[in-house]
């Protein structure tokens, strides 16, 4: 059994006719890749995989914080006081990132990078080695004043580095280069597709047999919560979980979503959070937002924005029980 959402947008898309799927892979940001389209452009000779990979590796050459010599490296290792100019890809993200940190009230902060690499979630910090060792409070608390996005200052396409401040762009860089891949197969000719980037999908039209590009949900592996599939027409979709990327300490286990406020991994997080909106690059950020903020601040913060999220936590009798704002629940049937 499964529900379905669908957006009312979708009422006045006329499939394509008599075109063909085409289907393409590849991997980036340490993850794969995949994108499908109708072929409607009537372009001729075009290396799509090569054009959709230049896209993505874009985003990494700017904003990667595993690549030394990526814009936002350089940018970590400036100087104190200083003003970089950095590219126009850069500059969205980054004020997208400004954004959501301002009305998360900092339960979303990209200047988290000190902390991030403090507890081993940051290249070639090795939380999965056995000897690595957790930070202290004392730590922490140096850390503290590195993480704050209200210290850097964004002014056209010029970037302060007050000092100290480690950029990290890792919950809204693969969100927005799924948004460079769209935006790119729509000034291509291609109005009918499906982006996907390590889980985090934007699509928009129908196939040729009528049918939307329905995508189910993620859900946490150990959850029996039923299925959600999603129309994915002129939407995107994130999901930020509590069972990726974490390790375990003495019977403790530490989530990667770090709290930006407080410095410390989340406890007794959601077990997901989704967050469904037109662009990839919000969806990605307000999905780790909301974890951090928790399901009831997180609602109220939701409701407040009109944004479509869906929480799931988990009960104490080991079930599953859901949280869904009501723009969320608006899409169901």
């Amino acid at each position: 059994m499964y529900r379905v959402l669908v957006p009312s947008e979708i009422a006045s898309v006329h499939p394509p006719i008599n075109c063909a799927v085409r289907d393409f892979s590849g991997n980036s940001m340490g993850t794969s890749w995949s994108v499908r389209f109708i072929d409607t452009s009537g372009c001729v000779g075009v290396d799509w995989r090569m054009s959709i990979q230049a896209q993505l590796d874009r985003v990494v050459a700017q904003m990667s914080h595993w690549e030394a010599t990526s814009d936002l490296g350089r940018y970590n290792r400036a100087a104190a006081c200083t003003w970089h100019e950095l590219p126009e890809d850069f500059c969205i993200v980054m004020r997208a990132a400004l954004h959501v940190a301002e009305l998360s009230g900092g339960a979303y902060d990209p200047t988290a990078g000190a902390l991030v690499d403090l507890w081993g979630f940051g290249p070639g910090s090795g939380f999965a080695d056995a000897d690595f060792v957790l930070p202290d409070a004392s730590a922490i608390t140096a850390a503290l004043p590195e993480c704050s996005w209200q210290r850097v200052r964004l002014e056209d396409n010029r970037l302060l580095q007050p000092g100290g401040v480690r950029l990290d762009f890792s919950a809204i860089a693969k969100g927005y280069g799924v948004d460079l891949v769209a935006r790119h197969l729509h000034a291509s000719g291609i109005d009918h597709f499906l982006v996907e980037v390590g889980g985090e999908l934007r699509g928009t039209g129908m196939k040729p047999d009528g049918q939307p590009w329905w995508v189910g949900l993620e859900l946490p592996p150990d959850a029996m919560a039923l299925q959600t599939l999603v129309a994915l027409h002129g939407l995107s979709v994130a999901t930020s979980g509590d069972y990726r990327r974490c390790f375990v300490r003495d019977g403790h286990r530490y989530s990667h979503t770090l709290d930006p406020r407080t410095g410390m991994p989340l406890e007794n997080a959601p077990a997901s959070v989704t967050v469904l909106h037109a662009d990839c690059m919000f969806a990605d950020a307000w999905s780790t937002a909301l974890t951090v903020l928790g399901v009831d601040a997180g609602l109220l913060l939701a409701e407040r924005l009109q944004l479509a999220v869906c929480f799931v936590m988990r009960a104490e009798n080991g079930c599953f029980v859901e949280h869904r704002s009501s723009r969320f629940s608006e899409m169901l049937q």
